[in-house]
């Protein structure tokens, strides 16, 4: 195994493997998806490796999910064909992470071009959607005091 433990994003990060730069700075690095959903498909990647979003620091979270704002904006005033933009993160492999390297992407998007998202979106009662919140308030993270 090599020094990144066979983490491609980490070997990009340090400029060992070949990647398509888009932005780079002290905490993250944008580039081109090797295997776009579109073209102008971007990574937003953090320089520390993270496996998920439980082994990311909130600043760092915060710092992916700007510089993601910023290329979505960018991709929409470029002259790549955009009509939205969508932002996505895939945390563990039943959300469909391929790449244990935690990152964002953020593709174009224009009627035709082949990407979809299929799910059942029946409404819930009120009284499971409370009952869920109240599981999701009690695993919520305290913010430092």
């Amino acid at each position: 195994m090599d020094q990144h433990g066979g983490c491609v994003f980490c070997a990009i990060v340090a400029g060992e493997a070949e990647a398509s730069v888009v932005h780079a700075d002290e905490k993250a690095v944008a580039f081109m998806d090797l295997n776009p959903v579109t073209p102008g498909h971007v990574l937003v990647v953090p320089r520390t490796h993270a496996v998920g979003l439980e082994d990311l620091d909130e600043d760092t979270g915060a710092h992916l999910w700007r510089l993601g704002h910023r290329v979505g904006r960018a991709l929409r005033r470029s002259d790549l064909r955009c009509e939205g933009v969508n932002m996505f993160l895939a945390d563990g492999e039943a959300a469909f992470q391929e790449i244990f390297h935690l990152h964002l992407h953020v593709f174009p998007r224009f009627p035709g071009d082949g990407f979809h998202i299929a799910a059942d979106w029946a409404e819930r009662a009120r009284e499971l959607l409370d009952e869920e919140a109240c599981a999701v308030r009690r695993a919520l993270p305290q913010p430092p005091s």
